[in-house]
């Protein structure tokens, strides 16, 4: 019996790869001869680089780069498809998690550190980048990604702009000289989930912004800057960034990697689904196992990782069934999943059931496969 097992993490308990090996030993327990294939997955922000290089045998990188606040930062990249395809988390880079709460003001804070990522992935071999862009520290519209990659960010005087989103309110116009011609030749995948433009009430600043450090006055001084960044770019780019779905995301990196690198904006999950290869490797299944550590309507409405799973398998065919940690709204998942089964079955503390995640997940595959046996003798 051939079984693809593509979970999420189990957040705060497993990575994505830890849960699908307890999943797998479950299952042994259950059918000890089973043909196991494990696609750990993602659905664009945290734990993306890990579930991409674990699934394909990629390989890690680590590169010391500008820090949000300029400070140098050790971040992480995935090269897989043998070194042909990047997979980049800005957080990594210009992470919120890299500024203490005391130190967050999105007017300085840059996105320097993924343009450093990005060039160097570049430079490795990569023309495929799946980037993605949650968790971000940032409002500066990916200005300082642009300056890594060789961009000019001019003032009146025909001085480099500083790092930062306020500085935006200063840029007279934007050079292209420094950047390798070939980047146009590369294709920039954005594993974006939210539709916020750039500018205005539901834009980067006024949404994130405060969450960042900002004030309501720092709110409107960021988002006129982003506005002026945004004429700019237009008028010397001749891209329209402003009103485009998912500009406003990560403090404006959507906007940015669209003006600069010509990136396409998509769901995280299906994106990552693509990288991943997941159809290839749905051949010849006959059942699909998927979960994360809570499965609630939001895994069906906002198309997370394992709804994504889901339609892959349906489309070809396959039984999916899913395992969360916990499990809620089950009527409209009964809609994406054939079946369902829960880690924690007995009353438990949640740091008790978080503590014990991964023999109550190999527990819950054995009884899934157990029902899934039983099914298959009584058709």
């Amino acid at each position: 019996m051939r079984i693809v097992i593509a979970p999420n993490a189990f957040k705060g308990s497993l990575s994505a790869l830890e849960a699908a090996t307890a999943i797998g030993e479950g299952i042994r327990n259950a059918v000890p001869d089973a043909e196991l294939v494990l696609v750990p997955i993602a659905d664009g922000g945290d734990g993306t680089v890990d579930a991409l290089v674990a699934a394909t045998q990629g390989e890690r990188r680590t590169l010391r780069v500008r820090g949000p606040l300029g400070d140098p930062v050790d971040a992480e990249y995935g090269l897989i498809d043998g070194g042909s395809t990047a997979v980049i988390e800005m957080a990594k880079a210009a992470g919120l998690a890299l500024v203490l709460k005391d130190k967050r003001d999105p007017r300085i804070t840059t996105t320097y550190g993924v343009g450093e990522l990005l060039q160097h992935a570049y430079d490795a071999g990569a023309r495929h980048f799946v980037v993605g862009i949650g968790g971000s520290a940032t409002n500066d519209g990916g200005a300082g990604m642009a300056q890594a990659l060789g961009y000019h960010l001019l003032d009146e005087r025909g001085l480099e702009l500083p790092p930062g989103g306020l500085a935006l309110k200063r840029l007279a116009r934007i050079h292209v000289g420094g950047v390798h011609a070939t980047w146009k030749q590369a294709e920039v995948e954005v594993a974006c989930d939210v539709t916020n433009p750039l500018t205005g009430p539901r834009g980067a600043s006024a949404v994130y912004g405060p969450q960042k450090g900002a004030t309501p006055e720092m709110v409107a001084e960021l988002d006129a800057a982003l506005h002026h960044f945004a004429e700019i770019i237009r008028r010397d780019l001749g891209v329209d960034v402003e009103p485009l779905p998912g500009a406003g995301a990560a403090g404006g990196l959507g906007a940015g990697l669209v003006a600069f690198l010509g990136a396409r904006l998509g769901p995280g999950a299906e994106m990552v689904m693509e990288a991943l290869h997941l159809d290839e490797r749905l051949t010849g299944a006959q059942l699909v196992i998927t979960g994360e550590g809570r499965i609630d309507s939001q895994t069906a409405r906002f198309g997370k990782g394992p709804a994504a799973v889901a339609h892959h398998a349906k489309n070809a065919g396959i039984p999916v069934v899913a395992i969360g940690g916990s499990i809620a709204d089950e009527t409209e998942l009964r809609l994406l999943f054939d079946g369902l089964e829960a880690t924690v079955v007995e009353p438990s503390a949640l740091e008790d059931a978080m503590a014990q995640a991964r023999p109550l997940l190999v527990r819950a595959a054995t009884r899934l496969m157990w029902l899934v046996l039983t099914g298959r003798r009584q058709a």
